[in-house]
């Protein structure tokens, strides 16, 4: 009650925003009603940025393209490949997805920004060799266009399970209408979108089933999709780590990244923003939720509003 008053004191005073600001640096993941907006913050954000190499981290579905019932149509517009291209102009920019690298590049169709797919476990970075990481797991090699990539790819291991298992869901899940089975290389998604509340038991019970039987595998949930992944100490944030490193900004002051994200696994990289201290993780989100981040977007429309601008202000930077 005491909290509620204080609450009603500072926003009768005009103070409301500063405290929203407040209680989202102290840490920990507040609610997104008290993160504004990032576009009536943008100039003020941009304030911060003199003297620093900005970084461009999006999510996709959600965030660069809507949430649609079929994911296999969850297509890119044109004014958002062009805003994403322009701001890839300007700053290092990647894309980091729960889909496969190959299809998110079908999808986006940009050379000029790097991709993460399978939630970070299949990097498409810059020519850098990094000792840090384990060599196995890195291969540099040249691109249609004769330039130099590095591929990192840390449950490179996991593939001949992952088919496996890939096969089997397949094939057990038939018999479940609605169900959709997606294969994202490092990672299989079961959408169930389609699937009748009567029959999802059914379709959990058949994907726990199948994932008994490999230990090395855990199932995590999306937006209405479940997720099987390897379990390594790996996801969207540690992506965001090691491209960071590769683009030459590790433990830098000097670069400001900025990471917009929908979906649940984006706060991993949110979290590791506010953990260094740098940067604006950004959620895209139009409903109250839970999140680390300190800014929000209601909307892929949103999203492209705010890509435009920083286009513009890269376009006016000496």
């Amino acid at each position: 009650m005491v909290k509620e008053n204080i609450r009603k004191l500072y926003k009768a005073i005009g103070l409301q925003r500063w405290l929203s600001r407040a209680q989202a640096q102290v840490g920990g993941p507040g609610n997104f009603n008290e993160h504004p907006s990032a576009l009536t913050s943008f100039h003020r954000m941009m304030n911060a940025t003199k003297g620093k190499q900005i970084v461009v981290f999006l999510d996709y579905d959600g965030t660069l393209s809507p949430i649609v019932n079929d994911p296999n149509r969850a297509f890119m517009s044109d004014p958002m490949r062009s805003a994403v291209r322009e701001v890839a102009r300007h700053f290092p920019t990647a894309i980091i997805s729960g889909r496969s690298r190959d299809k998110v590049y079908e999808f986006v169709k940009l050379d000029e920004v790097y991709y993460a797919g399978s939630h970070g476990m299949d990097i498409m970075g810059p020519p850098l060799h990094l000792n840090s990481y384990d060599d196995k797991y890195q291969t540099n090699t040249l691109d249609d266009k004769g330039n130099e990539i590095t591929f990192f790819q840390p449950a490179k291991e996991y593939l001949p399970s992952i088919k496996k298992m890939l096969k089997e869901l397949r094939k057990r899940t038939c018999d479940v209408p609605g169900a959709f089975v997606e294969d994202n290389r490092f990672c299989i998604s079961v959408h169930y979108r389609h699937v009748l509340d009567e029959d999802y038991g059914l379709l959990e019970e058949i994907i726990r089933d199948v994932l008994s039987e490999y230990s090395f595998f855990h199932l995590t949930r999306g937006k209405k999709v479940l997720e099987i992944r390897p379990s390594i100490k790996w996801n969207k944030g540690d992506a965001l780590v090691y491209l960071l490193e590769t683009l030459g900004f590790s433990n830098s002051e000097k670069v400001l990244p900025f990471y917009l994200g929908d979906d649940k696994t984006d706060e991993d990289a949110f979290k590791v923003l506010r953990t260094r201290g740098q940067g604006y993780p950004i959620i895209v989100s139009s409903v109250p939720r839970e999140t680390s981040a300190l800014y929000s977007l209601r909307d892929p429309s949103e999203v492209l509003s705010f890509l435009i601008r920083l286009a513009r202000w890269g376009e006016e930077l000496p």
